[in-house]
């Protein structure tokens, strides 16, 4: 391609973010995890990166086995943008929390996203393997009908921070592990009716892969990251009688189980295809357990390198996690009163739509050691029906851009990119 292509390529995604409003409701989640799904590279192959990542940020933040991909020194940028919007409508009143009928739609912004990673390889101390350090966003959704008097001050935030420390190891020749721990800090404003407040809190979570090249053309990965507790002190206030009484809110991340494989004995080995399936156990979560169902996620990318040019594709399909008769009326250590009470809840955090398409282009020296990448996506909309009462729509998109700079072996032409496979 040119380089008047690339200029008219950069204007015209410059042109959709300044097009970006402030409409917004639900990020790009699965239920409330972003997993891979906004990083520059898997992002533009849906999310697709547990056995063969093509940014390193990914590897972090999923398999840290694949870590032992990347060669020398890198560091990545990621900046990323989504754009939702977000209906609700309640169709009957809810004395007891105050709720009456409404159809509106949120008001809440749309979602920065920023991720940071260093790989280092340790060759040159002798030892067969990779170590990195990240700052990832894990997890975004705002829902806000505070402008809706018959809401109640109905609103909802949650932002989560990943700061990871991984390690990758080559164990065999064809054979990776990987292990990383990683310090998440939160801030929640729980999905609840009354008077709360944006807390923090913060919670440890750790990851477990392998990585397996099963043929000089498919690698196999997979991973295990356990729960994520947080306990965000005085986050719910509500008047009994003439007190007012604080309760704290109790939030797990689930654990998740994730299986890839990827090949490229497609096109001369110009085509990589990955396929990864993820399994989100939300049923034994606080808060989650109770709005919703443990999530299947199936997540198909692909991507065709033409000289410098990685021109990617990807499509992925999530089980709609909403929980159609849940019983508990505790929601992570308050009680909502009603089941209508708990699809009112539910409706904060419906993010139901099962089918996501997205695409990006990446240029591998687009200065010498430096690769770029741009993504874009869709979210297809959805309407959700919860209990008798309560409906919810959603709709999203996303845009994001990344930069990678790469260092002594790493900027080698031969071992640069994890696509060629070396």
């Amino acid at each position: 391609m040119s380089r008047v292509m690339i200029r008219w390529f950069l204007v015209g995604m410059l042109i959709c973010t300044a097009f970006a409003g402030t409409r917004a409701a639900h990020a790009q989640t699965f239920g409330v995890e972003l997993h891979n799904n906004l990083m520059p590279a898997a992002g533009a192959m849906g999310g697709v990166s547990i056995a063969r990542p093509q940014d390193l940020t990914s590897s972090i933040n999923a398999n840290p086995a694949t870590l032992t991909q990347f060669a020398g020194t890198q560091v990545m940028f990621g900046a990323a943008w989504t754009e939702p919007t977000f209906n609700m409508t309640q169709e009957q009143a809810l004395p007891l929390l105050d709720v009456n009928l409404f159809s509106a739609k949120s008001t809440a912004p749309g979602v920065p996203v920023g991720n940071i990673g260093v790989t280092q390889e340790l060759c040159e101390l002798g030892l067969p393997a990779t170590f990195a350090l990240g700052f990832v966003t894990t997890s975004g959704a705002f829902a806000d009908f505070r402008h809706v008097p018959q809401s109640n001050g109905t609103n909802t935030a949650l932002t989560i921070f990943s700061l990871p420390v991984a390690l990758g190891v080559e164990l065999t020749d064809r054979l990776s592990g990987g292990a990383s721990l990683a310090l998440g800090i939160a801030f929640y404003d729980g999905p609840f009716v009354g008077v709360g407040g944006m807390t923090p809190d913060y919670a440890l979570r750790s990851t477990v892969g392998a990585n397996y090249r099963l043929t000089d053309c498919t690698t196999l990965g997979a991973y295990y990251q356990t729960k994520q507790s947080f306990r965000f002190d005085n986050a719910f206030k509500f008047s009994l009688g003439p007190v007012e009484v604080a309760r704290d809110i109790h939030m797990d991340l689930p654990q998740n189980i994730g299986f890839g494989v990827a090949n490229r004995s497609l096109m001369d080995g110009r085509l990589l295809v990955g396929v990864d399936v993820l399994y989100k156990l939300w049923d034994e979560t606080d808060l989650y357990g109770v709005v919703y169902n443990n999530q299947w996620v199936v997540q198909v990318g692909t991507q065709y390198s033409v000289g410098r040019w990685r021109l990617r594709g990807g499509y992925a399909w999530a089980q709609n996690p909403i929980d159609p008769n849940p019983v508990n009326l505790n929601i992570g250590g308050i009680n909502v009163q009603t089941p209508a009470g708990v699809s009112y809840t539910q409706g904060l955090v419906a993010v139901t739509c099962q089918h996501r398409l997205s695409g990006g282009v990446g240029i591998v020296d687009v200065l010498p050691g430096i690769d770029l990448d741009f993504m874009a996506g869709g979210m297809f909309p959805d309407t959700q029906q919860l209990g008798n009462f309560t409906t919810t729509s959603v709709q999203s998109y996303w845009l994001g851009v990344g930069l990678t700079w790469r260092f002594g072996r790493g900027a080698c032409g031969n071992v640069s990119a994890p696509d060629r496979w070396n």
